[in-house]
């Protein structure tokens, strides 16, 4: 039994390293495929050598800009996909830490379930992915208390796909960028008849999980909005796209009304470039604000 598990890093070596050392603790024979956002130039060297020195077998992916996180697990899956070692591949971010052996229980699940297309660990919050038809990605309160629980996507901390499942319906969508790609995903491997889930129990930590910032609330408004409008159809991301504006409006007005996640430069930039079909990566002046300052 073997996972080939992409992860995809950005300025995080250190970070990285501790992922890739929880690897051999799977109760499964893992490669790994690192895929690098172009890191700025001072983390090259240390992330050569954190590879390098990877307890498991391991190669090292360079995109040529920041893609962003759908684009670079891609750059990931196609390798596994071309060289066509095994079944099983798993997404996880350079800042994962899965338990010992939740790969084993993941691949295990799945193998137990032949439409198991997509299954996510449990991190640990008590809530399963679903997707509104207004509102996108959300969760709602678990039904299980440990096993298979049925999920409309996985979230993107650990999530383990089947080969045949991607070669049915492709990989990430690379208009999303960042957030909300798993969940257009679980939605068209549930359209095409795979079973998407969350193995409750197996868990997963993300303990560098940062707070928003005008990117992260642009993505989120720009690419919930595109979600919403590909899934439910032109109204119902028309209803979400007003509601989006009387949030924002709300969230100007009365600054104790805000969300923890809340920038109204960020918002007034998604929901424009909604509207005039910028996808991809977010405006420069917005990236620049997420990258790490020498």
């Amino acid at each position: 039994m073997s996972v080939t598990v992409v992860v995809v890093h950005w300025n995080q070596p250190e970070r990285l390293r501790e992922t890739l050392a929880r690897l051999v603790e799977q109760g499964v024979e893992v490669r790994a495929v690192v895929v690098d956002n172009d890191s700025r130039p001072e983390a090259q060297p240390v992330l050569r050598r954190v590879v390098a020195e990877a307890p498991v077998p391991a190669v090292l992916v360079r995109m040529e800009h920041n893609t962003g996180f759908g684009p670079a697990a891609n750059a990931g899956l196609r390798h596994w996909l071309d060289t066509g070692e095994g079944e099983w591949a798993a997404v996880v971010p350079h800042d994962a830490l899965a338990e010992p052996g939740a790969l084993r229980a993941l691949v295990e699940a799945m193998r137990a379930r032949p439409r198991a297309g997509l299954v996510c660990a449990d991190v640990g919050d008590g809530e399963t992915p679903v997707v509104d038809p207004y509102f996108g990605g959300m969760t709602k309160p678990a039904e299980v208390a440990e096993g298979w629980e049925p999920a409309h996507y996985p979230h993107g901390t650990l999530m383990l796909v089947r080969r045949s499942c991607l070669d049915e319906v492709g990989l990430f969508d690379e208009r999303y960028f960042a957030y909300c790609e798993e969940a257009d995903l679980g939605l068209r491997a549930r359209d095409a008849g795979w079973e998407v889930g969350l193995l409750r129990g197996v868990r997963v930590v993300n303990p560098t999980m940062r707070s928003g910032s005008p990117v992260t609330d642009y993505l989120m408004l720009r690419n919930t909005l595109l979600l919403v409008r590909e899934h439910s159809g032109r109204y119902h991301a028309g209803i979400r796209f007003v509601i989006a504006a009387m949030q924002l409006t709300r969230g100007v007005v009365q600054p104790s009304s805000r969300p923890w996640l809340f920038s109204a430069e960020g918002r007034v930039w998604g929901m424009l470039d909604f509207l005039r079909g910028h996808y991809g990566p977010p405006p420069e002046h917005l990236l620049r604000e997420a990258r790490p300052q020498s």
